[in-house]
Parts: structure tokens; C-alpha cells; sequence
């Protein structure tokens, strides 16, 4: 129970009670971004935290360089984001476009959705058509057994006498 402070605590002030403490709990709903980093990342949900977590080991599939986003590198990442489902983007320091110009750009490719800007990488996923891999649902990939349940059993152990005795000791002898 939250006793009293004595007036003196706080001069000018007066006295803290329950009743003076704004409600912390009922924030207003967020706007929608508006700033030139975060609009063309998707909303921050379990999904883009699982995409992060899969996209740190990956390395980057397409590299963009001096020429920045052509048709060409669209197409290749259109082409990548279909085998893979989740891709890195690597900027090159010689790009000429920013990394939100860049993530804008493939933003508004149907289907597609940043996961993540860190850096000069962009990380890419685009929800795969008959086999996704991150979205739960009926249509999901079988999940792989565990790497204890690929392993074959181990034989039992031998009992202590046969540990201790040479193989040649405990073969019978032929007469």
C-alpha cells in the first residue's frame, strides 16, 4: 500500500496521491509513419521478429552497386525472393540511391515487404505462393525432425566384466 509522503517532500508541489497520476495505460493508437525510414517497413508483428531473427545469419543474394536498382537487379531479386523467400539486399558505398530510396523501390513490388534496414542491407521477404516457410497456416512446410530423432540408437553398453576382460579371454576354446 503506497503511504502518504509527508507536504514537505515535494514543496510546491503538494501532496502525491493516486488521483493526481495521469493513466499511462490508455495510449492513443500510433499514426502511421511518416518518416522516410520506417515507411516502407512492414508493421512491427511476431512475423517481422521471426524474419529478423532468420534474416541475421543470412548473406547477401543481390549486391547493388554503382548503378543502383535497375530493371535487371529487380528482376533478380524478384527471381531471388522466389527461391528463398527471404533475402538479404547488400548497398554497394558506391550506390547512388539512398537505402530508403532503394527499400521504397522494392517495397512496391507486389507481395514484397522490407523486413528490416540495418546498414546498407535491406532484408526482403516475400510470402512464397505454395510452400511458405515463416507464415503459419495450412499451407505450411512440414517442419525438419530434430537432429536426436536422425540419429540411430546407441547400443547398450557392455557389462562391466566384458569391459574388463581381453575378447580373446572370454572366447571358448575349440578342442
Amino acid at each position: 500500500m503506497l503511504s502518504r509522503p509527508p507536504e514537505e517532500a515535494w514543496p510546491g508541489i503538494g501532496v502525491l496521491c493516486w488521483e493526481s497520476i495521469p493513466d499511462l495505460w490508455h495510449f492513443p493508437a500510433m499514426p502511421a509513419p511518416t518518416s522516410p525510414r520506417k515507411r516502407s517497413l512492414m508493421p512491427s508483428t511476431e512475423l517481422r521478429r521471426r524474419l529478423r531473427a532468420a534474416g541475421h545469419s543470412l548473406a547477401p543474394v543481390v549486391q547493388i552497386g554503382k548503378l543502383g536498382t535497375t530493371p535487371a537487379i529487380v528482376k533478380q531479386v524478384a527471381r531471388a525472393l522466389l527461391d528463398h523467400e527471404l533475402i538479404k539486399v547488400k548497398l554497394g558505398t558506391e550506390c547512388p540511391e539512398s537505402r530508403f530510396e532503394v527499400a521504397d523501390a522494392f517495397a512496391a513490388l507486389p507481395g514484397v515487404k522490407v523486413a528490416q534496414i540495418l546498414g546498407r542491407t535491406i532484408l526482403l521477404y516475400q510470402r512464397h505462393p505454395k510452400r511458405p516457410a515463416f507464415e503459419m497456416g495450412t499451407l505450411g512446410r512440414v517442419p525438419k525432425p530434430s537432429r536426436d530423432a536422425a540419429l540411430p540408437a546407441k547400443p547398450a553398453a557392455p557389462h562391466a566384466f566384458e569391459k574388463s576382460v581381453p575378447a580373446t579371454a572370454r572366447m571358448p576354446r575349440q578342442p
